[in-house]
C-alpha cells in the first residue's frame, strides 16, 4: 500500500513516454496529457493522506516532473514553430533551473528540487499548455507560461543560495 503514490508517479513517467509517439493535440494525445496531469496531482495527495510521504517518493515525482517538461519541450518546440525571443526565454529558464540544481547539488549533496508555490504555479501553467494554446494562441501562451516559469526558476534559485538547509517543501521565498 505505501507503494502506490510511487507506482502513481511511474504510471506518469509511462504515459509521459507515450506522449512521444501520439500526435500532437489529438484527442489520444489530449487525453493521456490530462491523465499523467492527474496523476501529478494525486501522487502526493495520496500520499500525504497515507502518510507515506519520503524523500524518495519527493525526488521520483521531480524526476517524473522533469521528464514530463523534457519531452514536452520536445513535442512542442519543433511542432509549434516557436519564435525566436520563445525558444531564448526557455533556455534562460533552463538555464535558471541547471544552476538551481547545482546550486542545490554542491551546498547538500543531493538533487535540490523545492516543492514551492512558484513551482506548483508553472507546473500547472505548463500542464495547462496545451489547452492555452488552443484557446489563446501561441504568442499569449508563450508569454504567460515563460512568465510564471521564470518567477518560479528564480525564486527557487534564491532559495537554494540563502537557504541554511535543504527544505523540499517551502512554500516560498518568504518561508525562509
Amino acid at each position: 500500500m505505501k507503494n502506490i503514490p510511487n507506482l502513481i508517479t511511474i504510471t506518469r513517467m509511462l504515459g509521459t513516454a507515450v506522449l512521444l509517439v501520439i500526435k500532437p493535440f489529438s484527442g489520444q494525445f489530449l487525453i493521456i496529457y490530462f491523465l499523467c496531469g492527474i496523476s501529478d496531482v494525486l501522487d502526493g495527495m495520496i500520499a500525504r493522506k497515507m502518510k507515506v510521504v519520503s524523500k524518495k517518493g519527493q525526488v521520483l515525482d521531480s524526476i517524473a516532473d522533469v521528464f514530463m517538461i523534457a519531452a514536452l519541450l520536445f513535442i512542442f518546440i519543433p511542432g509549434l514553430q516557436l519564435p525566436l525571443w520563445g525558444i531564448c526565454w526557455i533556455i534562460i529558464i533552463a538555464a535558471i533551473r541547471l544552476a538551481s540544481l547545482g546550486v542545490g547539488f554542491i551546498r547538500y549533496r543531493q538533487l535540490a528540487f523545492l516543492h514551492t508555490y512558484g513551482n506548483k504555479a508553472a507546473g500547472i501553467t505548463l500542464f495547462c499548455f496545451p489547452f492555452l494554446y488552443i484557446w489563446l494562441g501561441l504568442y499569449t501562451t508563450i508569454i504567460l507560461v515563460c512568465f510564471i516559469a521564470s518567477i518560479s526558476a528564480v525564486e527557487e534559485l534564491i532559495i537554494n543560495i540563502i537557504s541554511k538547509r535543504l527544505w523540499r517543501d517551502v512554500k516560498s521565498i518568504f518561508s525562509l
